[in-house]
This record gives structure tokens, C-alpha cells and sequence, in this order.
């Protein structure tokens, strides 16, 4: 799996800040109230960060070879799908929340500031969430292999040519 490019993650905060601004913006005109997200969704996408990261951590340190035990691959795959789409879904909320905010602060009326406090915690609390995604993405890749005779990873008992897909008895074969 390759690790999230940032174009992607710029394109999708892009895409929930200009949806929601639109949201925003239809409520607003149509007389109903805007969305103000509640300071408990901060929280809680920091939260959900925290876990993220405090899962990753045996796969690092397996894969790292700090660790003796290994680690089952199904539970990395999961870790490393939920950091992939707590990043992404980071972005987006980020976007939307950062909008919200401009959305707030650029009215001719003001806002109330427990309004703006909101909308800020829980935009940060997405950014938080994005940024631990992208550290448990981090946590969960392997270490590049060093294919050279000689080096071994912690554990790997097969010689240079045996990890290069030859055999003991093809050394010096071509």
C-alpha cells in the first residue's frame, strides 16, 4: 500500500470546505440556522486520533524489530486502513470545519463566540485526526529492504543471494 499523497489530502480538504461553505451558504440564505458543529466532535476526532496511534504501535515496533512476538497481518492491514481513511477523513472534516469558521468570521452580523469557539475546536480536532492518520500510516510501513550480501534484517537468517531469490547452491551461476 502506498502512503497517502498530500495532493490528495489538499484536494479532499478543498472539497469539504467549498461544500460546506455552499451548505452554509443555502441555509443561510433560505433564513434557516447554520451549522455549528458541537465542541464535543473535536473531542472526540481527537480521540479517535489518539487510539489510531496507540494501535499502530505494536506493528512498529514488529516491524522495527523491537519486538520479538509477531504481529498478526490482518490486524496490521485494519491498522493501516483505519490510519489511511482517519487521514482522509481528517482532510475532509478539516476542510469543512476551517470553512465553517471563514464562514462565520466573514458575515456582516457576528457570530456568537461560542459559535467560533466550536467551529474552531472541531476543526482542529480533524487536522489532529489527519495528522495522526498520517503518523500511524508512518508506524505501519515497512522498513525499506537491503537486498546487498551481508545485511540482514533482524531475524532473517538466508544469505545475500537467497534473499535476491537465488538459492546456496546458484552462488556465482548467472
Amino acid at each position: 500500500m502506498t502512503r497517502t499523497p498530500p495532493l490528495t489530502l489538499l484536494l479532499l480538504a478543498v472539497l469539504g470546505g467549498g461544500v460546506m461553505w455552499f451548505i452554509e451558504t443555502a441555509l443561510a440564505s433560505s433564513g434557516r440556522a447554520v451549522i455549528i458543529p458541537p465542541i464535543t466532535l473535536g473531542v472526540a476526532l481527537l480521540l479517535i486520533g489518539i487510539i489510531i496511534v496507540l494501535m499502530a504501535l505494536p506493528v512498529r515496533k514488529v516491524s522495527r524489530g523491537v519486538a520479538h512476538a509477531r504481529v498478526d497481518p490482518f490486524y496490521a492491514t485494519r491498522v493501516v486502513m483505519l490510519a489511511k481513511a482517519s487521514s482522509l477523513g481528517g482532510a475532509i472534516l478539516g476542510g469543512a470545519g476551517i470553512s465553517i469558521v471563514g464562514f462565520l468570521l466573514s458575515r456582516s452580523v457576528v457570530a456568537a463566540p461560542g459559535a467560533v469557539t466550536m467551529s474552531v475546536t472541531s476543526a482542529a480536532g480533524a487536522l489532529l485526526l489527519l495528522v495522526a492518520g498520517l503518523v500511524a500510516e508512518h508506524m505501519c510501513a515497512l522498513p525499506p529492504d537491503d537486498t546487498r550480501p551481508g545485511n540482514t534484517r533482524p531475524g532473517d537468517t538466508r544469505s545475500g543471494d537467497e534473499r535476491q531469490g537465488g538459492s546456496p547452491n546458484t552462488r556465482g551461476i548467472t
